[in-house]
């Protein structure tokens, strides 16, 4: 399995000869989706799903998938037969690579603010993005894709995240909300420079992959 870290909170899945692309958001290049198999989408909010871009790709490729929540396939009318509806406890295959479904609510931004549905998708057993959430896989897995930063995390709780997660390595991603030295202070803090988590901390750079074997 190989991961490529594009814009913000998106990830490149490929495994087996099929490539799946998880939220590519309004801050993530287009060519993400370029040659996906399939696209994941975990919640609604722009920076992981920028509609017109996806109905974009979903006409270039008549092949092309898309997996997501109910609040998400409702605003994709009109290709609804190529959209899978999933949520807390499904499993699905894409091309051989298992995925199954975990999670069912965004992050409290506000007390005041409605509350968004959010879904994580763990792959293969080993993989979780768990969208805009602090939802804890099912059993420790090899790699965790870490929101590093958000409007509803502080550092504490990415720290205690990491701890109760239990990955063997982290990959941060939801990073485009800091600055170049708030990325660098946010990953010392969950780093080897912070109280510490137990997990390796993996920094990719846009366009950098990690082989996971």
């Amino acid at each position: 399995m190989r991961i490529t870290k594009f814009g913000h909170a998106c990830v490149r899945v490929e495994h087996g000869g099929s490539t799946v692309v998880v939220d590519p958001g309004s801050f993530t290049d287009p060519a993400a989706l370029a040659g996906a198999d399939a696209v994941l989408i975990t919640h609604e909010h722009m920076d992981h799903f920028e509609e017109s871009r996806l109905r974009a790709a979903l006409e270039a490729d008549p092949a092309l998938r898309v997996w997501t929540n109910r609040a998400v396939a409702d605003q994709l009318d009109g290709v609804a037969q190529r959209v899978g509806v999933v949520g807390e406890g499904d499993a699905f295959e894409i091309g051989g690579l298992g995925v199954s479904v975990h999670g069912e609510w965004h992050a409290e931004i506000h007390r005041d603010l409605p509350p968004v549905r959010n879904i994580g998708f763990l792959f293969d057993g080993r993989l979780f993005h768990p969208g805009d959430a602090f939802t804890v896989p099912p059993h420790a897995v090899e790699t965790l894709l870490l929101p590093i930063a958000a409007p509803w995390s502080k550092a504490s709780e990415v720290v205690d995240y990491v701890r109760e997660a239990s990955p063997r390595r982290a990959v941060p991603v939801h990073e485009a909300v800091l600055s170049p030295i708030g990325l660098a202070v946010q990953t010392r803090l969950v780093g080897p420079d912070g109280p510490g988590t137990g997990a390796e901390l993996l920094v990719l750079g846009e366009g950098e992959s990690l082989e996971l074997g």
